[in-house]
């Protein structure tokens, strides 16, 4: 890889700890900055992870497509089927050079409508055809799992043939097949059902997978009233369970939309003195792609801003749509004479909404998600560089009164599934970064319960006893993390006094509502609000009792590396520990396992099963009345049985 690429790479493994790991859709980018390839994901992050990777994964044009990427993008959404939906409209939009294969991978068909058949048929393909010319239909692609699930809802939904019956060849040859008696098929092998009544239902499965599924609804509403009406009550009941099966659709797609016009939905979020403005595109009734503004909002209102950027930017926009969804009212004159000015450049009509419910709501709030994503991205991306690393650890070195930045800093997180599992990790930052070399483990020995306290005292006071005669556990740290607020920080520090180790600082990292580090515990009831004062923290908490004042004293820029810091410290340390409470339960189940005694063999294990009946009866019989009970076991291999389920095991470190 060449200099300037590799350089860009480390950049972009900079940005990925700020990825979420939500499902979306991400968008690769030139140097010119056309887009080359769109993809989804379930975990966004661990997906655009295997691209910037120090050996990522593909085949010569996946290799080939990552050497010339110069920047990427992503779109959230909130489940697969609406990343899958994303994707496929954001691959029709830009043509990406790199998709193009992807719409003849066996991995990826489409969902093809034979339109231009008396009789359409539902079918997977692997490639657009010539017949789409003759009115046959296209969707997708779609993967393979998502396709076939994708026809099961159909079929559910809409009276489609599932048959290999080829009509109108083999229209009266065989009685109908179950489906039609269950009502899940109209039955045109009968011959009473004509070519266009069945044409209307694949009419309706084409309306479907088009997004526009409230005609459908009220369409199947005024069918079955009527089917009532006229007291034919078992169609109207049938009528009845496709309706609710399109209205529970409908509570969990917003990707497919029934906004049949152009449309764009604003989303706008402000934190301190900037804003960030997110237009959500949908075309045809599908969302099309995204574009983020960040404006300057010192001493502006949202109506001043909002005003600002629809005269700004839709002057020069390629689409002035018929609706423009905005989350505050557009009530004032201002905004009447913006709405002529719009309507003057579009040359039609154009109106400013703020919806209140429904889908366009939803599209509304989905766009305010994004922005705030987009906001968040943008602050914490600034903190990713050296400089910004060592501005933390000044910050950190300030507020918990150390002379000159940690080197050293080790992090402590209990794991707390289960009082048998009970387990600690303790992940090593020296210089800002992580030192894997150095984490290390340990089993909470002597704590009965789930005692957050006890446990964490224990671990820290075997930390410094073993470092005396345990070259494992090196240096000293200059700074000790807690996994806890401000009476972890008082316990754990009498606790170091009471075991006579060296003085160090010891300080808590807290979490907001939804469990992301929000500040710094700095004892005796001071806690730094970094998220909080930045405004991004999630959730209710506790207000602190004391705010350090030192914070006056930095910058929002300072603020933000210092918490980026500390939220990758305390996820390392979650991630460490949980993973070795893991390991712990997993080695337990193992135990219970007749087959890990060394001499005991099929045989025995039926005869000692047959006796016994349960794993917990034999583990609570004593060696004697084992080998007494269960013939030709003996003595040594009755020991290594009550050994086996009696022992603590290999001690940990």
């Amino acid at each position: 890889m060449a200099p300037d690429k590799k350089q860009k790479h480390q950049e972009f493994e900079a940005r990925l700890d700020l990825v979420p790991t939500s499902p979306g859709v991400y968008l690769m980018k030139n140097a010119a900055g056309s887009v080359i390839y769109v993809g989804k994901a379930i975990n966004l992050r661990n997906r655009l992870r295997s691209y910037f990777g120090p050996n990522p994964q593909g085949n010569e044009k996946v290799q080939l497509m990552i050497s010339h990427i110069n920047d990427f993008s992503y779109l959230l959404a909130q489940n697969e089927l609406e990343a899958l939906v994303l994707e496929s409209n954001l691959i029709k939009r830009y043509q990406p050079f790199y998709n193009i294969l992807l719409k003849d991978d066996h991995d990826y068909p489409y969902l093809k409508i034979t339109m231009n058949e008396m009789y359409p048929r539902a079918l997977k393909a692997y490639r657009i055809g010539p017949d789409v010319e003759a009115g046959a239909k296209y969707y997708g692609p779609y993967l393979a799992g998502d396709l076939y699930r994708a026809l099961r809802t159909l079929h559910a939904i809409f009276p489609m043939k599932t048959c290999r019956r080829v009509f109108p060849r083999d229209i009266g040859k065989e009685r109908p097949c179950l489906n039609y008696y269950i009502h899940r098929c109209i039955g045109p092998c009968r011959g009473d059902v004509s070519a266009e009544a069945y044409r209307k239902v694949m009419q309706s499965v084409c309306d479907f997978l088009e997004g526009r599924i409230n005609d459908l609804t009220r369409d199947l509403k005024e069918e079955m009233n009527q089917a009532a009406a006229d007291w034919r009550f078992e169609e109207a009941a049938v009528l009845r369970d496709r309706v609710a099966s399109l209205e529970a659709l409908m509570t969990e797609q917003i990707a497919v939309t029934d906004i049949n016009a152009d449309c764009d939905a604003l989303g706008i979020y402000r934190q301190g003195l900037e804003l960030c403005v997110l237009k959500l595109e949908v075309r045809d009734g599908k969302i099309n792609g995204t574009a983020t503004f960040f404006l300057s909002a010192e001493g502006e209102t949202d109506e001043a801003v909002l005003l600002a950027f629809l005269g700004q930017h839709y002057p020069a926009a390629a689409v002035v749509p018929a609706e423009i969804l905005v989350p505050i009212d557009v009530d004032g004159v201002e905004f009447q004479e913006m709405t002529n000015m719009l309507r003057g450049i579009r040359g039609r009509k154009v109106e400013l909404r703020r919806p209140q419910r429904g889908t366009k709501r939803q599209l509304l709030d989905m766009a305010s998600t994004n922005a705030k994503e987009a906001m968040r991205r943008r602050d914490l991306i600034k903190g990713t560089g050296r400089s910004a690393v060592d501005e933390a650890l000044r910050m950190l070195a300030d507020l918990c009164d150390l002379e000159v930045p940690p080197v050293r800093i080790e992090a402590y997180d209990i794991s707390n599934f289960g009082s048998e599992d009970q387990a600690c990790g303790m992940v090593v930052f020296e210089n800002g970064r992580a030192k894997p070399s150095d984490y290390r483990r340990f089993k909470i020995k002597s704590q009965v319960g789930q005692d957050d306290y006890g446990a964490m005292a224990e671990v820290i006071t075997r930390r410094f006893a073993k470092e005396a005669d345990d070259t494992r556990f090196g240096v000293y740290p200059d700074l000790i993390l807690l996994d806890g607020g401000n009476n972890h920080v008082s316990y754990i520090t009498k606790a170091l006094t009471q075991a006579g180790a060296p003085p160090v600082a010891v300080a808590g990292v807290v979490k907001d509502g939804r469990h992301r580090t929000r500040g710094l515990a700095l004892g005796g009831g001071v806690v730094a609000e970094l998220a909080q004062r930045l405004g991004i923290a999630r959730g209710t908490f506790a207000q602190s009792t004391k705010v350090p004042e030192k914070l006056d004293n930095y910058s929002r820029e300072q603020e933000l590396a210092l918490l980026r810091l500390l939220t990758k410290i305390q996820d390392e340390a979650h991630r460490f520990a949980g993973r070795y409470s893991d390991t712990l339960g997993k080695n337990r189940r193992f135990k219970y396992r007749l087959e890990s005694i060394p001499g005991i063999g099929p045989v025995f294990r039926k005869k000692l099963m047959q006796e016994f009946g349960t794993i917990k009866k034999i583990a609570e019989t004593e060696a004697s009345e084992l080998a007494d009970r269960v013939a030709g076991l003996g003595a040594t291999r009755a020991q290594a049985i009550y050994d086996h389920f009696h022992s603590d095991g290999p001690s940990e470190k």
